[in-house]
C-alpha cells in the first residue's frame, strides 16, 4: 500500500451536520427563561423514577473522586452524589436552577457542592475549570448546543478519568413519536446521541453506550391544557419541515388522538400510557 494512502472510515462530518440542524430547532438556551421556569422547576433529589441511582451506577465513579455536573439543573445529580460523599463542582447557565438547587441542598445540610454560573459557551478555563481539573466530568441530560463537537471535546479536556453524559435516543421531553404519528408525520427522533457517538468515534475516542428508561408522567388540570402542551411539543419537533397548513391541522388530529388515550384520574388528565424516553449514557476514557 503506497504511504501516502490513509483509508477514509467516515465521510460524513458529524458536527457539520449537527450544526445545520441546530439552525432549524428552537433554542433552550434563553437564561432568563429557564430563571423563569426554576420558580416552578421540581427539585427531586435524584429520585426520578430511577434515573438518577442508574446513572450514578453507570458512571462508576470511584471513592473520593471529584465531580464536574455540567448543566447541574436544580440539582437532580449533585445533590445525590454529594449525599454519597462526592465532591461536585455544579455549573449551570441559568442562575434560578442554581439557587433553588443551594437553597435545597442547604436544607438537607450538604455543604460539599461548590456552584458556579456557567455556559457551554464559556470559556471555562478563564472560570477557574482547566484541564484535568476533576476526575469525572458529567452532562446529565443537558446538552442542547450548537456547536456538539465543542461541548464533547469540553468535557473531554477537563476530566482526568471519566466522561459520562446522557442523550435521547427516542422520545424525549421534547419530541414525542406517538404524538408525532398521531400529527401525520414522520417519525425522525432521538438522534441526539448518535451524532455524539459519531463525533467521539472520529475523534479517537471510545464511547461506551447503555440505555436508561424513563417513564414520564404529566398531569393536567384540563384537556385543553393537555392539547395546548401535545401541540407545542409537535409545532417545535417539526416547523423546520412542515408547511403552515399542515402545522394548522395540528391541533385538531391531536385532539381526535387524545380521545382514546387521555384518562381522568384523581381530578386531573393524564396519558393511559405514559410517554417513555429512552436516554443513551456514553461514557469514555479522555485523551
Amino acid at each position: 500500500m503506497p504511504e501516502e494512502f490513509e483509508p477514509l472510515l467516515f465521510t460524513t462530518d458529524w458536527n457539520d451536520e449537527w450544526i445545520e440542524l441546530q439552525k432549524a430547532r428552537k433554542r433552550y438556551d434563553d437564561e432568563s427563561a429557564w430563571d423563569e421556569r426554576a420558580k416552578t422547576y421540581p427539585v427531586k433529589h435524584g429520585s426520578h423514577e430511577g434515573y438518577a441511582a442508574r446513572f450514578i451506577e453507570l458512571a462508576g465513579i470511584k471513592p473520593k473522586e471529584t465531580v464536574l455536573d455540567m448543566g447541574c439543573g436544580t440539582g437532580s445529580l449533585a445533590t445525590p452524589l454529594a449525599l454519597l460523599g462526592y465532591d461536585v463542582v455544579a455549573c449551570d447557565f441559568s442562575r434560578g436552577m442554581l439557587d433553588v438547587m443551594e437553597a435545597d441542598q442547604r436544607s438537607l445540610g450538604i455543604d460539599t457542592v461548590r456552584t458556579m454560573k456557567l455556559s457551554w459557551a464559556d470559556d471555562w478555563h478563564a472560570h477557574g475549570i482547566g484541564s484535568n481539573s476533576v476526575d469525572v466530568a458529567i452532562a446529565s441530560r443537558s446538552i442542547a448546543t450548537n456547536d456538539l463537537l465543542d461541548s464533547l471535546m469540553k468535557l473531554n479536556d477537563v476530566a482526568r478519568r471519566r466522561v459520562c453524559i446522557t442523550l435521547p435516543c427516542s422520545s424525549s421531553p421534547r419530541a414525542d413519536d406517538r404524538l408525532l404519528k398521531a400529527a401525520g408525520f414522520a417519525s425522525g427522533i432521538g438522534r441526539d446521541f448518535a451524532y455524539a457517538f459519531n463525533i467521539l468515534i472520529q475523534h479517537g475516542l471510545r464511547p461506551e453506550v447503555a440505555y436508561i428508561p424513563n417513564e414520564r408522567v404529566e398531569r393536567f388540570e384540563s384537556r385543553e391544557d393537555a392539547l395546548g402542551k401535545f401541540s407545542e411539543i409537535v409545532t417545535n419537533a417539526v416547523r423546520a419541515h412542515a408547511s403552515d397548513e399542515e402545522l394548522a391541522r395540528v391541533p385538531a388530529r391531536l385532539d381526535r388522538w387524545l380521545d382514546g388515550n387521555l384518562v381522568e384520574r384523581d381530578g386531573a388528565f393524564e396519558l393511559a400510557k405514559p410517554r417513555e424516553v429512552v436516554w443513551a449514557f456514553l461514557a469514555w476514557e479522555p485523551r
